[in-house]
């Protein structure tokens, strides 16, 4: 099983190119440096994301999207409320965002 956590965010309009980047990588480097205290190793899948471009109007305001996968449930549970470097990444950064979203789903469960 896989499950998918999609986060959308709505940076601040007054951020730098620079300041939005530091954001986007930090969230990046979450796959690299979030670590499970069972195993002590990484425990994110993958991670991928960017800058909205989509042609169709219908973002509501969030400029950036990130897809983030787990292995199971209780992995991205332990990211969403225990994970001291998920944690100190909100933050971090969370002066920097207007507004967030997520969502989760499993694959190919409907």
């Amino acid at each position: 099983m896989t499950l998918v956590h999609i986060v959308l965010f709505k940076l601040k309009s007054s951020l730098s190119q620079d300041e939005k980047k530091a954001v986007c990588d930090d969230m990046l480097n979450l796959k690299d440096t979030c670590i499970h205290p069972t195993s002590n190793k990484t425990y994110i899948l993958s991670a991928s994301g960017g800058v909205d471009n989509s042609p169709e109007g219908a973002q509501g305001g969030f400029t950036h999207g990130f897809v983030v996968e787990f292995a199971s449930k209780e992995d991205r549970d332990y990211y969403v409320s225990q994970d001291p470097i998920h944690q100190a990444f909100g933050q971090k950064n969370g002066s920097k965002w207007d507004d967030v979203r997520v969502i989760d789903y499993e694959k190919g469960i409907f």
